[in-house]
């Protein structure tokens, strides 16, 4: 069945792509996106784009809505100790006007919460501001649920990439810093200790799942992550031996555990990429 899906996020990256499928399925698709990390170069014929703060959602969207996926927040770790204000008025402030909005409408929200909660045996939630609102956010819109009966999911996602992804130091993911950086015959920074690991999850197989979670899902703890795990030093290996070494930053968590039993289980959630494939295809072709 056809609904109006408001994506907040929607010129971003992952919102991109998740925009671009909602179409693709028939459904009327909303973005509302300030553009801080969002690009026009994101933009796909037939979704409706406006500009604005999620603090303004319900000035902004005046469409009866049947679901909102709000991705729409500042989603940068370390760069969140150098942004703290920003971070709380978007993280904070903007996303209490989105549940508001989603109370005031009765529709379904599907809250795009951070792995940095589970990092480093819980303590990660506290590490970076980022990590810290992500993380009250999620017992937030819980509790909206439980206070006010929303309908709400919550997923975890684990580390994106693929078509489209960034690579400028404010807001690029790592893989997508490595491969420009690899195709344009520099050496490859890893910050010290190199051992710290991801779960690298590609853009579709998120997009697949999200699409899942606003179907069936209810509830939290619907994680999306490849249960693969790989080292900094390790991805960085896989792309070139040229590698330069660069101090420790704060926030650098070691690792985040990835619980997809929720996902799998319940929803039937498969990640279909797996990293050292989609590296190779860059090698080779950087080779050819």
């Amino acid at each position: 069945m056809s609904k109006t899906i408001l994506v907040t996020g929607g010129a971003g990256f992952i919102g991109g792509h998740l925009c671009e499928r909602l179409l693709k399925e028939g459904h009327r698709v909303i973005s509302l996106d300030n553009y801080s990390a969002g690009t026009k170069e994101n933009h796909h014929l037939g979704i409706e784009y406006k500009e604005g703060h999620t603090k303004d959602i319900s000035r902004l969207i005046t469409e009866q809505i049947d679901m909102v996926y709000h991705l729409g927040e500042f989603a940068r770790v370390e760069q969140s100790f150098l942004a703290v204000k920003t971070v709380l008025d978007s993280n904070c402030l903007g996303t209490q006007a989105v549940l508001e909005f989603v109370r005031d409408r009765k529709c379904k929200i599907i809250y795009s919460g951070s792995s940095t909660k589970f990092a480093d045996g819980g303590i990660g939630r506290d590490q970076s501001p980022y990590a810290w609102t992500k993380a009250v956010n999620t017992e937030l819109v819980k509790n909206y649920g439980e206070w006010f009966g929303i309908n709400y999911a919550i997923t975890y996602f684990f580390n994106a990439y693929g078509p489209r992804e960034r690579s400028d130091d404010k807001t690029g993911t790592l893989i997508g810093i490595y491969k420009d950086l690899y195709s344009n015959g520099k050496p490859l920074p890893v910050r010290l200790p190199g051992s710290q690991r991801r779960n690298f999850t590609h853009v579709h197989d998120l997009v697949d799942g999200l699409i899942l979670v606003g179907e069936k899902g209810e509830g939290d703890e619907y994680g999306l992550g490849h249960n693969d795990s790989y080292s900094v030093l390790e991805v960085a290996n896989m792309f070139s031996s040229e590698i330069t070494q660069l101090p420790e930053r704060p926030g650098n968590r070691a690792q985040s555990p990835v619980d997809t039993r929720r996902s799998r289980l319940e929803l039937g959630w498969e990640p279909k990429y797996n990293l050292p494939d989609y590296i190779k295809q860059i090698t080779k072709t950087k080779s050819d």
